[in-house]
Parts: structure tokens; sequence; C-alpha cells
């Protein structure tokens, strides 16, 4: 059968993410990927705090936490230290894992959940109509075939064949060319930290995978190799070398590739009922480990939604997608490309001034804070209505639960309602009798925020979805 409540396109990360909140609130959701396997290589490494408060909201992170490293923190140009355990998130780190293994963690949960997922299938395009999107396209057998769905999801990269059906430009500019990437055994390796430094033609990123394997990302500006060339070995040790001061013993290597990047954004994520999510709409600079970050973030704020407005809720919610996510992704392009161009700068006077205003931002403890959170993604918050409490649009994920945690009380997706008072969890939400509460989204944001013994928050439930919410209370103070 080919037809499903959503389609999406492209089974990575943030397809992988969207198919998974969709099917695990029971809607039909069928993904198509053109690769007829997944890739056990990948350029992405890092999984920021963000992301695992998500993905633990969804009992996906112990998965990866057992099969990765946690770097505490960066250190940069100058032997300066960005300090991550500042952090307010249950994950002060940056958890350093092949993107293969997040692949491998959604697609499983994805799947588990009831999503189909098709391989080895070519999207040609797709024709909307009013009241909804068919697809059409080539099996893994090379025969034509079409599927039909309410709503269609691009999840297919940089060469987005969705973004290109919906007739959307991707504006922005090259960044850089021919970035050498490896996995690297080294003998006498830096510290738990990811290394990052530049000399003034080149700069090189250092993370650790463990048991001695390191993920080396480098560039040479004198390099004018294609990005389909192999990575010569000796160059790339040869870069590490002028960038970092050494090359940590470098012994041997296991996998090297090179790829480009770019700063581009779409205008807008959603065009009638389909949307953009991840690469699809927005790429950036490598600087700070975001792109699979942001686009998992992406996924899981347009996921529940979808799966909101397919139970009865409102349809006006899915234009908050683009509202809340596409300045975010312009932030991420603005932060990453300041950082890259911070790595770069060629004369010395800048050089100089650099290290010394770096030096004096990071002692202070609240600047570090807003460099981490921003990086982290956990500093994200999204804009509210006039009026509105200023706790609406922030995550909530720190408040301190009697029993357990918002992430925790996330799992079933529900909308929580947290009360001063204690409460048991119910099918029908009731309301706390008095004191402060918040309403929590199924993504850990506040909606609303206030006194319990108000029925505003009803009205600010029924907004956002058409389905009941639970009811507990905060760990006593």
């Amino acid at each position: 059968m080919n037809q499903s409540d959503v389609l999406v396109v492209g089974a990575g990360p943030a397809g992988c993410m969207v198919a998974g909140e969709l099917a695990r609130a029971g809607r039909s959701v069928t993904v198509l990927e053109k690769h007829a396997a997944p890739s056990p290589l990948s350029r992405a490494f890092g999984v920021h705090a963000r992301t695992l408060e998500i993905l633990d909201s969804r009992g996906m992170a112990d998965a990866l936490l057992a099969n990765g490293t946690r770097a505490r923190g960066l250190k940069l140009w100058n032997g300066l230290e960005l300090d991550l355990g500042v952090l307010p998130s249950s994950f002060p780190f940056l958890l350093v894992t092949p993107q293969s293994n997040v692949d491998r963690v959604l697609e499983s949960n994805a799947r588990e959940h009831g999503a189909r997922i098709l391989r080895g299938v070519t999207v040609r395009g797709l024709v909307q109509r009013g009241d909804g999107v068919t697809v059409h396209g080539r099996d893994a057998e090379g025969r034509e075939q079409q599927w039909t769905a309410r709503y269609v999801v691009g999840a297919d990269g940089v060469h987005s064949t969705v973004r290109t059906a919906i007739g959307l430009d991707f504006p922005g500019k090259e960044l850089l060319r021919s970035i050498m990437l490896a996995d690297v055994r080294l003998t006498d390796p830096p510290n738990g930290l990811i290394n990052v430094d530049a000399g003034t033609d080149c700069f090189a990123f250092v993370a650790p995978f463990g048991d001695g394997w390191f993920r080396v990302i480098a560039w040479d500006r004198t390099d004018g190799a294609a990005e389909s060339e192999p990575v010569d070995e000796s160059r790339l040790r040869a870069v590490l070398r002028r960038a970092v001061g050494t090359d940590y013993g470098w012994s041997e290597v296991r996998w090297s590739s090179r790829f480009a990047c770019d700063e581009r954004q779409v205008s807008r994520y959603r065009e009638g009922r389909v949307f953009l999510v991840g690469d699809a709409a927005h790429v950036h600079s490598p600087a700070g480990g975001q792109g699979m970050n942001t686009g998992i973030q992406d996924a899981m704020n347009l996921g529940w939604k979808l799966a909101a407005v397919l139970g009865g809720a409102d349809q006006k919610i899915l234009d908050t997608y683009h509202d809340e996510r596409h300045p975010v992704g312009k932030l991420v392009l603005r932060s990453s490309g300041a950082t890259i161009r911070m790595l770069l700068l060629r004369s010395v006077v800048a050089r100089t001034l650099r290290n010394i205003v770096s030096a004096r931002v990071l002692r202070r403890q609240r600047a570090v804070g807003r460099i981490a959170g921003m990086f982290s993604g956990v500093s994200i918050s999204y804009a509210r209505r006039r009026g509105e409490h200023p706790l609406v649009g922030r995550r909530a994920v720190q408040i301190p639960l009697i029993d357990g945690t918002v992430t925790t009380a996330l799992r079933d997706t529900a909308f929580l309602m947290i009360g001063e008072n204690d409460c048991s969890r119910t099918d029908i939400p009731r309301r706390a009798d008095h004191g402060p509460a918040v309403l929590v989204r199924p993504d850990g944001y506040i909606a609303w925020a206030g006194r319990s013994d108000s029925n505003r928050w009803q009205a600010v439930r029924d907004r956002w979805t058409a389905e009941c919410s639970a009811s507990i209370s905060p760990a006593a103070t």
C-alpha cells in the first residue's frame, strides 16, 4: 500500500527522527531513502546537550551514551578552553560518536514504532493537491511508483529533490571547498576535549571517538583538490601539524574523505503541505558541530505538530514550525560562520586581538554559559505572544520532579501539566488546586505558565492539540 499520513523523503537523522515521532503517536508514516543500505561513514560526530535531552525524552539517549565519548569542553586557539560543564543540563558535555550510531538508533526507533522505511527509492518529483501530496519515483527494482500522503517532509539533504520540486531556492554562498576528514589512531592523543586550532592558512578539529581513534577534520587554503579526490594522508597529517603544532603520534587511518560546506538557508520551511528539515533547509560551517543536531531539533519540532494536526488539532500550528525553527537556523549560520572566520584570520594584528578578547570573554562565567548554551542548543527559546508569561517558549527539562524528570515524563509524547501540588498521571487532564504551574509541550518547551487554578492553560492546550495531557508535580523544595 502506497498511502500514508506522512511521507518522509530521506532516512538520515532528521528524517528518521520525524518518522519516529509520528509513528509513536500512531500516525502512518513511510520513509523513502535513495541509498540501498545505511552508510557506516559520515562526517558528523557530535551530539550536543539539547539533542541528548530530546533523545532522552524518547528513550534513545542511553543507547548513544553507551557508545560515545563525553567531551567536557573545547580547547580553542591560544590554549583557551570552553567549559561545557557549566551547561544547565543533565548532559553537560558533547557526546562524540559517529553519525552512523545516531542513524542506527533513530532508524531502529522509527521502525519499532511502526514507520515503514523503503530503501533504494529514487524520488523524482511531487504534486500537491488540495487534500494531499503525490510523490513519484522509482522503487528499488527500478519500477515507476507513486506514493500519496496528507503531508510530505523533505529530509533529503543539501541537494534536496523535494526542495527543488516545490520551487524553493537555496540562497547563500560557498564557504569552504575540499575539507579533509579522517578517522585516525593517535598514540600521543590530546586530552578529553575537542581540540580546535588554526594557522594563517589552515585549521584542524580533533575529537576523541574512544579506544585510541579520533576524528580529524582539516582544511588547507592552498589545497585545490576536488571533493571527489582521495585524501592524501601525508598532506592531512602535515596540515594537522601546521594547525595545532603536533600530529599527536599519528599512527594509522581507517577512513578518509572530503567535503565542501556552504552557508545557505531557504526563505521558508513550508510550502503548502510540504516541509523541509535539516540540510534540505539549511547548511553551514562545521564549526560547532551543529548540523546534525539542528536537523534533529527541526524534526522534533515538526513531528509532534504534524501528529497533533493529524489527530484533529488546528492546522495553523503547522505555521509555527517555520516561525520557531527558521530563526534558529539563521542563528546557527551566523554563529558557525563567525567561528570559522575567527579561526581563519590571517592578519597578525587581527589574530592577536582575537586572542586577547577571547581570553577576557572566557574568564567570565556568564559569557562562558551563553556561548556554551548557544552551541549546545540549551539556550534556544521560541518567541512568545504579547502578554504571555516570560517562561513561555523556554525549555522546561530542568524543572525537578518528585518522581523522575521532565524528559522521562515526556516519553509518552503528551503535553504535561506540572503543578505545585501532588497530582497523579491521568488520561484526562485536570488542574491542580492552587499555585504556580506550567504546561509543557511534547518537545519540552513551555506552552503556558501561570496559576494552576486558572483555566487559561486549557485554552492554550486546546490551541496546540486535540488530545489529552498528563498532570504531574514538581519536586518538593
